[in-house]
């Protein structure tokens, strides 16, 4: 089992250089064509950051472990909330954009309810994936639009995004190679992850949903935090609200819309008896949280951490059998 071990370990670690080559050559390319860097942040970063999730969830439905990929998801955006915010919060206080939160905290609010849904009807077909796609889609070009008429302080994040990326050398070609490179390793890492994780769950005795909630979702979710608590640690805390915000409405519209429209997913029962439910109620508190003063205080990020601690001891029963 030390090897199973090992070669999860080294799947993350693919996936985590996967995504971040993926994200380097595809800005570098777009940049050598003139696109805006708005326009890059807003499609190619943020998206290139969820890579690691959406290929792990892919793979992991077309081998037959719908638990996982439904778990990674439903986990991430958890981790992203309790862990991520709290984490950034307990180090420094998170300022709010009320503009950018205002359409934002709506389109979280909508992709949270369609994921609900969704989970409650047992099966999230073509139909359902279509129908989020869409949503996702008209979310990106209301986000691009609002932003270039008014360059709020959400609008500058995204710039920043795009400009804390470097350049591959070579321009376009060099960017097109780097982004083929990054995606042969998200691949890779991903095969690598979800097959030892299917064999660490049968191993210890749980199912792979479990799996997907605790180990697969952390680990996909690594880039996010470190990049969050460095922001917090240099006085920037208030990319990470913008950051989990953009991560959690493209996992559900984008991973799960693309996954569900290449092949349907079942979900497993114990996501529509627990975790569907703790993923509603952190994306609840945030949003109080944020409307009772338009920013996340350290005491809040205490909750969030304390409310993360209690929901991984929960699973942790399964994952620790004590039998």
């Amino acid at each position: 089992m030390t090897m199973t071990y090992g070669l999860l370990v080294a799947g993350l670690v693919l996936l985590i250089l996967g995504g971040d080559t993926l994200v380097r050559g595809a800005t570098t390319a777009a940049r050598s064509l003139g696109v805006s860097p708005l326009l890059i942040g807003l499609t190619l970063v943020s998206m290139g950051t969820s890579a690691p999730e959406l290929v792990t969830s892919l793979t992991a439905v077309l081998q037959g472990s719908p638990g996982l990929a439904m778990g990674n998801v439903v986990g991430s955006n958890i981790a992203n909330v309790l862990l991520i915010l709290g984490a950034t919060a307990l180090i420094a206080p998170i300022a709010v954009d009320r503009g950018a939160f205002r359409r934002d905290g709506w389109m979280l609010i909508l992709s949270t309810a369609v994921c609900v849904g969704a989970v409650l009807v047992g099966t999230i077909d073509a139909r359902w994936g279509a129908a989020m796609l869409v949503l996702l889609l008209a979310y990106m070009v209301w986000a691009w639009w609002g932003e270039r008429r008014h360059r709020d302080r959400e609008a500058r994040k995204f710039e920043h995004m795009t400009e804390d990326v470097p350049d591959a050398r070579g321009g376009f070609w060099s960017g097109l190679g780097l982004a083929v490179v990054g995606i042969a390793l998200t691949i890779g890492g991903a095969r690598l992850l979800v097959d030892n994780a299917v064999i660490v769950a049968r191993d210890i005795g749980v199912s792979d949903t479990v799996i997907g909630l605790t180990v697969v979702a952390v680990g996909t979710s690594l880039p996010e935090l470190v990049t969050s608590v460095v922001a917090a640690f240099r006085r920037h805390a208030d990319v990470a609200l913008g950051n989990v915000v953009g991560s959690n409405i493209y996992n559900v519209l984008g991973i799960l819309g693309v996954t569900a429209v290449v092949s349907p997913i079942r979900v497993p029962p114990e996501i529509i008896r627990l975790d569907i439910w703790v993923m509603v109620a952190a994306t609840a508190l945030v949003i109080l949280f944020v409307r009772t003063g338009m920013r996340i205080v350290r005491l809040e990020g205490l909750a969030l951490l304390v409310a993360y601690g209690v929901y991984v001891t929960w699973l942790a029963r399964d994952l620790l059998p004590l039998g």
